[in-house]
């Protein structure tokens, strides 16, 4: 993985627990450094999507990465504030 450039991994509308650990995998797999996670494919703002997020951000930590959610909608960014995980979760809008 080039280290100037971060690893960009991308979530589907409707991620299984499969993708996400499939995703875990390929952040373990990968040197620490910076990565972004796409969101704004999900189809729906709910727990399930949470908790994908969630699980990305124990992998990423768990090997020195530090991501960044990008692309999350307003229903995504509103769950994530009324479940108190926007400072644990933070997430940026579509550009």
């Amino acid at each position: 993985m080039d280290s100037s450039r971060p690893l960009v991994v991308i979530l589907t509308a409707r991620p299984s627990g499969d993708e996400v650990a499939r995703l875990c995998a390929e952040l373990a797999a990968a040197p620490p450094g910076e990565v972004v996670c796409e969101v704004g494919a999900l189809a729906r703002a709910d727990l399930t999507a949470v908790d994908a997020l969630a699980r990305l951000k124990l992998a990423a930590g768990r090997r020195g990465h530090r991501i960044r959610f990008h692309g999350a909608g307003p229903d995504l960014r509103a769950l994530l504030l009324l479940t108190g995980l926007d400072g644990t979760l933070p997430t940026r809008p579509p550009a």
